[in-house]
């Protein structure tokens, strides 16, 4: 195993962590799905560049079988991903952060305080707005370019948003964060609404 990799099962586990007393299936076969329709691969042409047998990978993209690390780090080499690509588990659809949660830090010299909701990945581009939305119509946004991901923080009133099927109701100081590519909606729920939305762009 590679140095960093070796480090990282270290630190998770003097950070007290367990891990998964079996490797997570279905996400490695999400996740090599996913990968090798990326980067416009055929199961025969990863499972060739990655050494291994074209019944082992299509094993693997059916969740079945029991993948060995040497497998899964030839398969990223050959696919150009992370290890961590093919075993991390996917992100919430939905993240919601509370009033009164989140990484806090205090000013010294006033009483500026800061409140961190989405860190920023490299490379990100993003657009800024400070919304308005009354009761009494539902804004429904049709999916944005691929990637999209929107942030959004309640300064006043209680607003309902989210992908279709997946709304959450925020009230001021609430956070959350969801796709911006699939067909989502805004409605407000108090009069003079207001919160800050950033869509991120990929």
């Amino acid at each position: 195993m590679p140095d960093a990799a070796s480090d990282a099962v270290s630190g998770a586990a003097s950070e007290g962590a367990k891990p998964p007393s079996r490797l997570p299936l279905d996400w490695i076969a999400a996740s090599l799905r996913r990968e090798r329709a990326r980067a416009g691969l055929s199961l025969s042409e990863l499972a060739k560049r990655a050494g291994i047998a074209k019944s082992t990978l299509s094993q693997l993209e059916s969740a079945s079988g029991n993948p060995s690390m040497e497998t899964l780090w030839a398969l990223g080499v050959a696919l150009g991903v992370p290890f961590s690509a093919l075993i991390e588990p996917p992100m919430p659809a939905v993240q919601v952060v509370r009033a009164g949660e989140g990484p806090t830090v205090h000013s010294e010299h006033s009483s500026y305080t800061a409140v961190l909701l989405s860190a920023s990945p490299p490379g990100a581009r993003r657009d800024l707005y400070r919304t308005r939305l009354e009761p009494g119509s539902v804004r429904e946004s049709e999916p944005h370019i691929p990637g999209t991901v929107e942030h959004l923080t309640v300064s006043t009133g209680r607003v309902k948003a989210g992908p279709r099927g997946e709304e959450v109701e925020l009230g001021p100081g609430d956070y959350m964060a969801f796709r911006g590519d699939v067909p989502h909606s805004y409605e407000a729920l108090a009069p003079g609404t207001t919160f800050v939305l950033v869509m991120q762009h990929s």
